[in-house]
């Protein structure tokens, strides 16, 4: 399967939210975000599922044979050069599963710069008595929020329906400071 990512969408400025930090101005355009969900994540417990419908992000479930148009994609992972504006005009690839999925995800879009987000902690409660998650996790949703508050880009009503919205934003509280 070949989708053509790199068409541009002009969003509307947001306005100012008074209990989200503050964002820079929008770029004029983008190209959409891709959350590339592993076909073995429960949408019950996904928290981006809330979010599909919305137009500057697009939805597609992983399959190890697809190919993929990433030009001028970053790849948001827990390493890698640190996001920054110099990425403002670039589309976001986020990998979406279990971590133990998520890093073998990973390993088949090596050719899509990685870029981390350094100083952020996730609210998330992690249960897993199998697997370690990495220190620096986060949730799928909390990386994309933090992505987008980063490049300036919309992000009214991506946290509306996270469970731990309040906890993530008041724990990230100085980093949104230093942002």
């Amino acid at each position: 399967m070949r989708d053509n990512l790199n068409e541009t969408r002009v969003l509307p400025q947001p306005p100012p939210a008074s209990t989200e930090p503050p964002s820079a101005a929008l770029p004029v355009c983008y190209p959409p975000s891709i959350l590339l969900i592993h076909p073995k994540e429960r949408r019950s417990k996904c928290s981006l599922e809330p979010l599909r419908g919305r137009p500057d992000l697009r939805f597609i479930d992983f399959d190890p044979k697809c190919s993929l148009d990433l030009t001028g994609y970053v790849r948001l992972n827990v390493s890698g050069e640190p996001l920054s504006a110099a990425d403002s005009n670039c589309g976001i690839l986020l990998i979406d599963g279990s971590w133990r999925h998520a890093e073998r995800m990973q390993a088949r879009f090596t050719d899509v710069p990685a870029r981390s987000l350094p100083g952020y902690r996730t609210a998330y409660p992690r249960t897993s008595k199998l697997f370690r998650d990495p220190p620096d996790g986060l949730a799928s949703i909390e990386a994309l929020y933090i992505a987008y508050h980063l490049l300036g880009r919309f992000t009214e009503g991506l946290l509306d329906s996270y469970l731990w919205r309040d906890k993530f934003l008041e724990m990230n509280a100085e980093a949104w400071r230093r942002a």
